[in-house]
This record gives C-alpha cells, structure tokens and sequence, in this order.
C-alpha cells in the first residue's frame, strides 16, 4: 500500500535577500527579465519566433492572463510574465521515460514547486501503477482503454469529477464538457471556483449578467477608474498599459488594496525606450490602504458620503434600477464609526474618494481576488455594483465593472458549459445542439468535490489541466482525500505537484501547449478563446511540439467519447477538423452564431452583453438591482492576526518561473511572511525572525513551519504570504456564502516565535 503524503510544499531552506522595494513598474528590468527567461529555457531563435507572435491577430493567445488585445497591436504585444508564460511552455527540456526511471515519486515530493516546473515540458503518457514507486511509459491507446474501463466499472455517473484549468481552449473545453454530461453529470469543477465565481454569483443577480460590462477602448474615455482587491503589476501586467493611456487621457485612479503595488505606483513601457521617451507615468492618484476585509466599510462609507452630497444619478437610478428606497435606509441607518474602524481609513480619505467618484461621469470599477475570496465576497461586489449604480455608470462610454481574470480562457471554459450549476436555459440551448438528454442534477464544485473524495464517493478524478493540489485550500486536508481516489489522471504540459499526490492509480497525458503547432487528418489548425472583455478570438501556435508523443487536447477528449459514448457524437470527426467542434458550438450556444465566419475575422467577435450594449438588465424585472447587505465581522480576537495569501512577481497562479518578487524587494526564498513593522515591534520580532503560522476556523487549527519575517508597508494586524505555499493553512469548510470560493484573503492566525511563544494553546 502507497505510504499516505500531506501535498506540503517542502519547507525552504535558501537563503533569503532582500533589496530595496520598487518604486516603477516595468521599464528595462522587466525587457531584460522577459529575454533571460526565454534564450535559457528556449534558445534565441525560438524565443524570437514565439514573443513575435504572441498576442497576434494570427498568433496564439498568451497562455498567461486574460487581459484583451488592442486592435492596433504592436510588434511586442506581451508583458514580462506573458513572456515568462510563453517561456516555459516552449522550454526544450524535456519529462520522459528516463526522467522517471532516475526520479521516484518520494523523490519529487522533496523538490519544490520550482524545481519540478523547471524539470522540463512533459513528453510522453505516464503511469503510476497501484502501490509503484516510479511512474512509467503507457501508450495511448492503452492509456484510454484504462480510463475509460475506470469510467465504465463506476456504479453511477455522479463517482466521476472532471476539473478543468482555465488555459483549456473553447473547443476542447466544449468537447471535454459534452462527454462529461453525456456520461450522466454535471460533476464540472473548474478553477472559476476559487477565483471569480463570487463575481459571477453577484453580477448575475444584479446586472443579469456574470461577466465584465466594459470594452478596451472604455478605458480610453474613462474619468475614474478603481482598482479594487488586485495587483496589475504582477497578475495582469499588461493591464498596466491600458491604466497609462487612461492616465494620459486625463483618467483618475484609485487604488484600494491593503498593500501599496509598485505597477500602480509609477510604470515605464518597455518599448517607449524605443521612441527615445524615458519618463514613466504615475498611475495611481490616491492609494487607500485598507485593512483586509474592510472594503464594504469602505464602499459604504463612500456610497453613504455621496448620498450626503446628493452626488447620484436619480433619473438612471429611477429608470433602471429597483430596491433604491431599501438600500438608501440601510446605508443612512450605517454607522460611521464602524465604518472607520472596520476600513482603517480616516473619514476625509474616505471623503476625498467620494469626491472623486461625484466628480466622475463615466467610472470604472476593476477588481480580482482581494475582493472575491472573502466570507462576504459576493456582498462585497455586489457593494460594488451599488457604487456604479448610484452615479449611472453602466451602460455608458468609459463605465462599468470590470472583473479582471486571470487564467487565459477561463471565462471562455464557462461560457461554453465548464459550468458545474448550469441555468435551465442553458441546458435547453445545448440539447438542441447536441441532440442528447443532459442531466439537470448541479454536480459538484471544487471544494464540494473535495468533500466527496474524503467520503470516497469519487472513483475518477480527471484534470485538464491545472494544479488541483495545490491550487485548493486545505492542502494535507486535500491531499489525503485525493489519495481515496481510484484512478486519478493529469491532463499536463509541465509537470506539478498534482502528479506526486495521486489516486490509487495515476496517469500524466501529456499534450500541447498554446504555442505549438496542432495538425490534425485535414492540416494545421486553431482553437479560439474569450477574453476577460467578452471577445472570442483565434490562436495558432507556430512552433514545433517540443515532443511526437503530445496530442492535442480535443483529439484526447475525442478518444475517449469514442470509446464511452459513441453514438451521441461523432467525436473523432469533429477533431479532423476543428470547423466541426464550432458548427456544433454554434447551435449549442447563444452568442455563438456563425461561430467559423466570425472567429476568422482579424479581431475575432463580441459575444452579446445587454448592459454593455443597449443598457438592459437580463434579470427578472429588466432592471439593475440595488442590494442591501450588513457588514461583516472583522473584529480579532486578541493576539491574532489575519493572513492572505497572495503571488510573487515570478509565479502565475501556480506555476513557479523563479525566485524574485523583484517588486517587493524579496529573493531566494518564498516562505516569507510580510508584516507591518509596529506589529513586529509590539511582538519583539526583526527581520529574518522564523516563526510558525497556526490558523483558526470554528475550533480547529492548522499548522504550517518556518515563515520568514519580512517588514512591509501592510495594516497592522494584516499579514499577506506567499502561495500554494501558505494555502495549507485556508480552512477547507471557510468558504463565500453563495458562491462557495475559498476564504484565502481572510485566515485568522496565531504566530509562535521559537524562541518566546506568541500564542497560548
């Protein structure tokens, strides 16, 4: 029997350096770091193929984040860590036979998350037999006999999850989620689960949409724009852009965020060096630090000062709106003074805000995790979308909300049925497509699924793409239910720690990336995506695979609908040639009408947005609506703190690119714990002190070893780490009312210094 492991990343025993917190974003630090990242994994010639034609009209889409393309694009249309993206997916080395002939599982269970991704593009099927301690060589057609037997011996439908990573593209996500609910499930847990589906979940009951209301070019013609709960400098670089030219164009900006991020302080263009322009662009005119948790007190504290001034728009609050007379009582009844106390921001900064916002005719509102993985995460937007509704500002040039996304297609996977709650409507679209009956029963989300697997109710766990392990709360929690599974299996470009934690038995299918070349029986093809704007465009790899032993990810899923269903679809013909998998997509989706006529267009399409487009509300009385919502409990008990978690400059959601959070100013190691310099002084802390880390939830504790004290501008009483590292310690059962989503913005814990306890158990 396979001795049980915790999923832990390793503790980190590099020597940590720290230099001088950066003051501008961008600039020749970020050329340089964009050129050593791909000539030492690529080479020079085949980083010049692939940083030409990222992001280009007929190119491939970044696999980095999602933020859209300009029409008139540039020959460099790519930031640093799209550049770090395309790197190491292009990486020559190579994860084969040898490799796991030379590196057992227990082995790579003591590397790091840097290590494993450094190791090398996946080149071949792997399997990890019942009780082996190596993987080795399958071939593909036993691989999906394997599966599929699994598949077939479950005694009911609802023992298979089938999660999907956000890079996935349309038509393999399409595929991948007709032959799951052609199984007999809607058991479809994606990683919109522990990012946006707060936003989700609050838009569609409000706005009558889940998704973004605003275009690129709104940005141009917006007079304020607010930046709430998200770093752009490191998580949506090339956001960093659109804030400049806004700035330019006589934009305001505000940052909401408990730490101060250098991109929203000054940023330099790397390619306006080229013009001989050397001058870098403040962005942010006002930063408010506020207190983790503490964002409804700040927007209501805004809102109610703006109701104080009579700074709204009444004839669009009249017209468009509902439930205005139950929100305006609420927010007059509204304490100030909790207000203050639960935000951390003094009652004139808060009233400088609501200047801003009462002098803004257009007013954007952008914002990311810091606001969706809360307790309140779906009140905290909604609190949002009061805002804009107060001044008008949806349906509007240079107005509306703006979730920014971070996997490439991750709001593409949703709006083509990666979507384990799907609407009536939905359903009754995609049956006319398909032409086969689709279970009604919601299947699990990814902690729901979690859940299942500790019960050992789930007998396959199939992952396209991703790093569920570590990409999920709880993570020895996690790891052993995991191991309860009977066949788990990784749909994988590189290799992670999702492949050492596995099921009873485990298999790595390893397939193409964004930037390679996919040729099926009728020659090269494209895949298309959607956008953080609602723009479904294509995207062409131009390289070579890096191995004969990938195939593309709807040829995988074609294989095995072959093989399980195949009387519903003729599944190997729609891979001939992928014109199929979109004529399909076409009658199965709204919005996607001539999907192949349009997506050719050099710009791709706009799927429809009724509040974007003719300012109509899809929700059941047609008009926007106002919610009411109580603040929530931010209070500490003595002596603890509350932690979240957040990325280095060199990670993109899991995936570690090296060893510098160049902004921050910390190298070397990522087991750092940033905290505010009182705080460290009440505690009798100093820089470099090691402490250990216990987080509370509802009685139980969770233990994570040797975090490194960093001082860093940051509330007192806040604390922020780096993950998956810390995600061991976000309780499994904290998670947002309604939508479900992780707490890991807000964990409560107690510090132990080894040397002079801080905590009393």
């Amino acid at each position: 029997m396979k001795e049980s492991v915790d999923g832990r990343t390793p503790l980190d025993t590099n020597r940590l350096r720290l230099s001088k917190v950066k003051s501008t974003a961008a600039g020749v630090p970020a050329a340089i770091s964009s050129m050593n990242h791909g000539i030492r994994k690529m080479g020079v010639t085949r980083t010049v193929q692939s940083l030409l034609m990222v992001n280009q009209k007929h190119g491939f889409d970044c696999p980095g984040c999602a933020w859209p393309d300009p029409d008139h694009r540039t020959s460099f249309e790519f930031c640093e860590n799209g550049a770090k993206a395309v790197a190491d997916e292009a990486m020559k080395a190579k994860v084969n036979a040898s490799f796991f002939e030379h590196h057992s599982v227990a082995d790579l269970l003591n590397q790091s998350d840097y290590w494993l991704n450094s190791q090398g593009r996946i080149a071949q099927p792997m399997i990890l037999e019942s009780n082996a301690t190596h993987y080795t060589p399958i071939e593909w057609d036993d691989a999906f006999k394997r599966i599929a037997s699994s598949i077939e011996s479950m005694e009911s439908p609802e023992r298979g999850v089938y999660y999907t990573s956000g890079r996935t593209s349309n038509e393999a996500a399409f595929l991948y989620q007709a032959l799951v609910r052609a199984l007999g499930t809607n058991n479809l847990p994606d990683c919109s689960n522990m990012c946006h589906e707060s936003s989700g979940k609050a838009l569609t009951q409000t706005i009558g949409i889940g998704k973004g209301t605003v275009h690129l070019e709104d940005f141009n013609h917006s007079d304020l724009i607010l930046v709430i709960g998200q770093n752009p400098g490191t998580n949506h670089p090339r956001m960093l852009t659109a804030l400049r030219d806004a700035k330019k164009k006589g934009a305001k900006i505000i940052s909401i965020n408990p730490l101060p991020e250098t991109g929203l302080k000054r940023f330099k263009h790397p390619q306006d060096y080229m013009t001989g322009d050397v001058k870098s662009t403040q962005l942010a005119d006002l930063h408010v630090p506020v207190r983790i948790g503490g964002d409804a007190a700040l927007l209501k504290g805004v809102m109610k000062q703006l109701l104080a001034m009579d700074a709204i728009d009444r004839n669009f609050i009249a017209s468009k709106t509902e439930s205005f007379e139950e929100f305006e009582s609420a927010l007059t009844a509204q304490n100030w003074q909790q207000i203050v106390d639960d935000s951390g921001i003094d009652r004139e900064v808060i009233h400088e805000v609501a200047q801003m916002c009462a002098d803004s005719k257009a007013t954007i509102a952008c914002w990311a995790m810091g606001l969706t993985q809360h307790k309140n995460g779906v009140a905290v937007i909604q609190e949002v979308v009061n805002l804009l509704l107060l001044g008008g500002h949806l349906g509007r040039p240079g107005a509306g909300v703006c979730p920014v996304r971070g996997h490439s297609n991750v709001q593409g996977d949703r709006t083509v049925g990666i979507w384990e709650a799907p609407s009536e409507s939905f359903l009754v679209k995609m049956e006319q497509g398909l032409k086969f009956e689709i279970p009604r029963k919601h299947g699990y989300d990814v902690v729901h699924s979690i859940h299942a697997m500790e019960k050992g109710v789930v007998d396959v766990l199939i992952c396209m793409g991703g790093n569920f392990l570590s990409a999920t709360p709880d993570t020895p929690r996690t790891a052993k239910a995991i191991q309860n599974v009977g066949l788990t299996v990784q749909i994988s470009t590189k290799l992670n720690r999702s492949h050492l934690v596995t099921g009873k038995t485990a298999m790595i299918l390893p397939v193409l990336g964004r930037t390679e070349k996919d040729v099926q029986s009728t020659g090269e093809q494209f895949v298309t995506v959607e956008n953080s704007m609602g723009v479904v465009h294509r995207s062409k790899g131009n390289l070579k695979p890096v191995s004969n032993g990938l195939i593309s990810e709807p040829y995988l899923v074609a294989r095995l609908g072959q093989l399980l269903c195949p009387d519903v679809l003729d599944w190997i013909s729609c891979t001939d040639n992928y014109d199929a998998i979109r004529d399909l997509m076409s009658t199965s989706l709204y919005g996607f009408e001539h999907y192949n006529e349009r997506v050719r267009k050099p710009s791709g399409f706009l799927l429809p947005n009724p509040p974007r487009d003719s300012g109509q509300f899809s929700t059941s009385t047609g008009k926007a609506l106002f919610t009411v919502h109580s603040l929530p409990n931010v209070t500490l008990p003595q002596d603890r703190f509350v932690l979240m978690t957040i990325r280095s400059h060199d990670q993109y959601n899991t995936t570690i690119y090296g060893l510098h959070d160049r902004y921050r100013g910390v190298h070397g190691n990522r087991r750092v714990l940033f905290m505010n310099a009182l705080d460290m002084s009440q505690y009798g802390l100093k820089t470099r002190d090691v402490v250990d880390i216990t987080s509370h939830f509802q009685g139980t504790k969770r233990h994570s070893k040797q975090w490194i004290i960093v001082p860093y501008e940051i509330p007192r009483k806040n604390l922020a780490a780096y993950f998956p590292e810390a995600n061991e310690l976000v309780p499994l059962e904290s998670t947002a009312i309604i939508s479900n989503t992780p707490t890991s913005k807000w964990i409560e814990v107690t510090l132990t210094n080894p040397a002079d306890s801080l905590e009393e158990e």
